[in-house]
C-alpha cells in the first residue's frame, strides 16, 4: 500500500452548497497567493518564504539527481543522522533571499558550516546554491555562503528572553528519505515566528504525488494565520486549493501517522489498539495505521491535507525535540482546522528555549490531529499513561 494512497479522497472536496458542509469545500484560485494581500498581515514575508522554499526544493531536485554518482555529497552527522550537500546549500540559498528583503529578521535553523569545513565540500555547495539563487547572486564567494549557514546556527542569535520575530528554518526534514528512492518523501519546511505565534508557514515536497492526472509530483503548501492552508503543485505553474483536515470522528476509524524510529508498541494507545498496516478491512480494535515515512514535517503534511488524521510523536529523554522539525506544521494544521498540543493538551511553546528557541519541550510528546478527535486521543493518552 502506498502511504498517500489511503484517504486521498480526503484532501480536497468538490464545492457543492447542497451536499457537502462548508469547512470542506474545495477552492481554486489563480493568483500569486491564493487570497488577497490585505488580508494577509505578513504577506511580504510569504511571498519571499515562497520564493525561498521554491528554490530550494529547486535546488533538492538537482543535488538527488547527481547523489548516488557522487558519494563525497553524503556526510554523517555525530548524531548519526545523514546530512547531503543539499541540506547545507538549502539553509545558505534560503537564508540568503530571506535576508535580501528581511536583512533584520534572525535565523534559527539546524545546520552550521563547521561540518562543511571540516569535510571539504564548501566549493561543492557554493556552485549549488549560486545555480539556484536569484538574479545577483552569481559572484558569491565561499566566505559568502559560509556566513549565511552560520547565520541560522547554534549561538548565531542570542533572544534574551524576549518576545522576538525570527525564521524558524528545517533545510531538509527527512534526510534519510532523501538518500531513499525516488518516491520517498521530505520536506523543506520555514515558518515565522512572532512574539510565540507562528504567523505563517511554507513546506515544499518534491516527491508528493500529485493529486492531478498529468503525473506530475511535489507539493507546495502555505498557511497564513487567519488565511487558512492551500496547497499548489511544485516546480511547475499552478492553481492554489485550499486544504482541510479530514473529518473523522471516530478513533477506531482515523489513519495514525508515527515515527519511523516509534514503533506502534511504544505508543499509550497500543494498549487500547492494534495497529493494521495494510489495506485490509480493519477487525475488533484494529485501527489504520499509514506506511512510515522519513521526518515529522511530511507527517503533519498529510494531515494538514486530509490524508492522515492523527500524527502521534513521543518524548524521549534521549532525543531532543527541535522546533524547525514541528513550527511549520503546527500552523499548517491548525489554518486546516486541525490541532497540535503535546499529551497534556498545552499548546507548544516555541519560546521555552529562551535564548536559542532552538528546542521544544512537549510534554510526553506531541499529538497532531483533525481536531475533532483531539479530546479523545488525550483522554486515552491519559488513561493508558498514568505517569504522565
Amino acid at each position: 500500500m502506498h502511504i498517500l494512497d489511503t484517504g486521498a479522497r480526503f484532501s480536497a472536496v468538490r464545492f457543492s452548497p447542497v451536499f457537502n458542509p462548508p469547512r470542506r469545500r474545495y477552492f481554486i484560485v489563480r493568483a500569486n497567493l491564493p487570497f488577497p494581500k490585505h488580508q494577509a498581515k505578513y504577506h511580504k514575508e510569504l511571498e519571499a518564504a515562497i520564493d525561498a522554499v521554491d528554490r530550494a526544493c529547486r535546488l533538492c531536485v538537482d543535488v538527488k539527481r547527481s547523489l548516488f554518482s557522487s558519494k563525497d555529497k553524503i556526510l554523517e552527522k555525530n548524531d548519526q543522522t545523514p546530512v547531503t550537500v543539499a541540506d547545507f546549500g538549502v539553509q545558505a540559498l534560503v537564508s540568503l533571499e530571506l535576508s535580501k528583503v528581511f536583512p533584520s529578521i534572525p535565523l534559527v535553523a539546524e545546520e552550521d558550516s563547521l561540518f562543511l569545513r571540516e569535510n571539504n565540500l564548501v566549493s561543492s555547495v557554493v556552485s549549488e546554491v549560486i545555480a539556484k539563487a536569484s538574479v545577483g547572486d552569481d559572484h558569491l564567494s565561499d566566505a559568502d555562503v559560509l556566513e549565511a549557514i552560520d547565520r541560522g546556527g547554534k549561538d548565531a542569535y542570542t533572544f534574551c528572553n524576549k518576545p522576538a520575530t525570527y525564521w524558524v528554518l528545517d533545510p531538509i526534514d527527512g534526510t534519510r528519505g532523501f538518500l531513499k528512492g525516488d518516491d520517498a518523501l521530505y520536506v523543506v519546511g520555514l515558518a515565522l515566528v512572532v512574539d510565540n505565534e507562528i504567523v505563517l508557514g511554507v513546506m515544499g515536497c518534491p516527491n508528493w504525488p500529485g493529486d492531478s492526472s498529468d503525473g506530475t509530483t511535489g507539493t507546495l503548501m502555505l498557511s497564513h494565520i487567519g488565511c487558512g492552508t492551500w496547497t499548489k503543485s511544485l516546480l511547475v505553474s499552478g492553481d492554489w486549493t485550499r486544504r482541510f483536515v479530514d473529518a473523522c470522528g471516530l478513533v477506531n476509524k482515523a489513519r495514525f501517522c508515527i515515527q519511523e524510529s516509534q514503533p506502534w508498541e511504544s505508543l499509550p494507545l497500543s494498549s487500547l489498539f492494534d495497529a493494521k498496516i495494510d489495506s485490509g478491512d480493519l477487525h475488533g480494535n484494529e485501527i489504520r495505521l499509514l506506511p512510515t515515512c522519513c521526518g515529522s514535517l511530511c507527517k503533519y503534511l498529510m494531515v494538514a491535507s486530509g490524508r492522515a488524521s492523527v500524527f502521534l510523536l513521543r518524548a524521549r529523554t534521549e532525543r531532543t525535540i527541535k522546533s524547525w522539525d514541528h513550527a511549520v506544521g503546527i500552523i499548517c494544521v491548525h489554518e486546516a482546522g486541525g490541532k497540535v498540543t503535546d499529551w497534556e493538551g498545552v499548546d507548544i511553546n516555541l519560546e521555552e528555549d529562551q535564548s536559542e528557541r532552538r528546542i521544544i519541550f512537549p510534554a510526553g510528546g506531541v499529538v497532531v490531529s483533525n481536531g475533532s478527535l483531539h479530546h479523545q486521543l488525550l483522554e486515552m493518552i491519559s488513561s493508558a499513561s498514568p505517569t504522565l
